[in-house]
């Protein structure tokens, strides 16, 4: 017999459906699998074979030949056992032929037939709803995850024999099967407090002093400029940079879905609520690899650039990272994706981020104080060597965090509270997005050389003063078009329309460069 069950699996982050097609004929008995399949995959005869053997139902004494079509697309995961299963029992005659047409199932058997979830839900259901498949059956414990795609009666399972059962037409207490509507419900509800955009963010006005700092962390949030923070070890760098996140606009609904698909992808969506409330904040350990932040394995998944997507990628101790490490972040900083290529093929990833790095001026963290810094001339260049002119240079705001006095510490008086800071954000983003309506444009730091004659236009006192600013300090084009985008943010965040002096001026204070060793 032949019976043939829709299934489907992610490559890169591209979803594809997988037909599961299984014939059992006579011959000498056997279980094969086909299809450019990986070891996981192969493994699911032996998963699906115990758990059917443990519900007391036995393989027939047949050749059995399970294809995953099209033979084109690797396929990996665990998330084709179940059906093959329920093809197996399909062919077996204990199931109706047409119980499971146009639905697609997805799970991982135990060997005792309980159905665990998978990763990659999410995407998978939504390409399911685009070719018109309008029913879904995967693990209970991904229900949330699929319920965000809207169109898709979902059904929820926690063992085979309970499916079984279901499929032909009996009661099943393991099955949950929720209309639309209910879906919604059940998953708003439980999200209803947390719709606040800076829950679970601590507050800006835990910060004593470095109102410097915040105050580039505002003009960095407001232009979603990447900033570099230089600064002796105990000066709240690290704090600044994990407030950040509770300052920038919530998600926008496609937003939203794009990066919950990201971490549906990569297994790191919640149990009861999986939608991507809040912007992501990445922070990995300098002992990170270049493919764990780009995205490793034969075929790769999402890394630390991917999952920062649409948030802040923080990097502390940014020279103790790898040099190679560090230079991957060239092309994501221009052209907000990451290139990966494999000899399965060449990966696209989406790595729109905004970087926050945090940096000690040398190896021991106390130059220039000569009375604490015991780093040699040779020893701090090495150490700033591990960051390059054109990671440098692509860095929009570079701070330098001062020694916090005991005397700001024993003050009673807060700092500015993160409302505050998100209120003048979320002024200067709605000018932004005023003002570049109809443009692939979202920011100023995405302004081009175009774009910035076009929208940064300087008066003749402000043009004389970028001139001879430039001309003493020596400053790049390229350098001065970053000053401009800058000065644009901090023009937007004052309510003004034109660039003045003022904001020139700051912005020239912001220009990235490094302790002189």
């Amino acid at each position: 017999m032949f019976s043939s069950i829709k299934s489907g699996t992610v490559y890169g982050l591209g979803s594809f459906l997988i037909d599961v097609e299984i014939n059992v004929s006579n011959g000498l008995p056997c279980f094969v699998m086909v299809g450019s399949l990986s070891n996981e995959v192969r493994e699911s005869a032996e998963r699906v074979r115990i758990a059917l053997k443990n519900m007391d139902i036995t393989l027939p004494p047949a050749r059995v030949t399970v294809n995953l079509s099209p033979a084109d697309i690797r396929k990996q995961g665990t998330g084709f056992d179940l059906a093959i299963a329920l093809g197996m029992l399909m062919n077996m005659q204990m199931l109706p032929v047409d119980s499971l047409k146009d639905t697609l199932v997805l799970g991982e058997l135990g060997l005792n037939g309980e159905i665990k979830r998978v990763n990659g839900v999410m995407p998978i259901v939504y390409e399911a709803k685009l070719n018109g498949i309008r029913r879904c059956i995967i693990p209970e414990g991904n229900i949330h995850e699929a319920y965000l795609v809207e169109g898709v009666r979902i059904i929820g399972v926690s063992d085979l024999m309970s499916l079984a059962e279901y499929l032909n037409g009996r009661d099943s207490s393991g099955i949950t099967d929720l209309n639309e509507k209910n879906a919604r419900s059940t998953c708003d509800q439980g999200t209803a407090g947390d719709h606040s955009v800076d829950a679970g963010y601590p507050d800006f006005s835990d910060i004593a002093g470095q109102e410097s700092l915040i105050r580039g962390a505002l003009i960095a949030a407001a232009g979603n400029h990447h900033m570099l923070i230089t600064g002796p070890p105990g000066t709240g760098k690290t704090m600044i940079a994990k407030r950040i996140p509770g300052i920038l606009p919530p998600l926008g609904d496609e937003e939203r879905m794009e990066v919950t698909r990201i971490y549906s992808i990569a297994g790191k969506l919640g149990n009861s609520d999986p939608r991507m409330l809040r912007r992501p904040f990445v922070s990995p350990h300098h002992s990170a690899t270049v493919h764990s932040l780009s995205g490793g394995g034969s075929i790769p998944r999402p890394g630390a650039l991917s999952l920062a997507h649409k948030g802040v990628l923080f990097l502390d101790e940014l020279p103790e990272f790898d040099r190679e490490v560090i230079e991957i972040l060239r092309e994501p900083l221009e052209d907000k994706c990451i290139n990966i290529s494999r000899v399965t093929g060449n990966f696209k990833f989406p790595a729109d981020i905004m970087l926050i790095a945090a940096m000690n001026p040398c190896p021991c963290g106390y130059y220039p104080d000569m009375n604490k810094c015991n780093c040699s001339q040779q020893m701090i260049r090495k150490y700033l060597g591990h960051i390059s002119g054109p990671i440098l240079d692509r860095i929009d705001i570079c701070l330098t965090a001062q020694k916090i006095r005991v005397s700001d510490l024993r003050k009673k008086e807060k700092g500015t509270p993160s409302a505050v800071l998100r209120e003048k954000v979320l002024q200067a983003r709605n000018i932004q997005k005023e003002r570049y309506h109809g443009l692939n444009i979202t920011c100023n730091s995405e302004l081009g050389v175009k774009e910035i004659d076009r929208f940064c236009a300087l008066g003749k006192a402000e043009s004389d003063m970028a001139e001879k600013m430039c001309d003493k300090l020596d400053i790049s084009a390229r350098a001065y078009h970053r000053m401009l985008r800058v000065a644009r943010t901090i023009a937007d965040i004052d309510n003004s329309e034109n660039i003045k002096i003022k904001h020139l001026s700051e912005a020239l204070c912001y220009r990235p460069q490094l302790p002189d060793a």
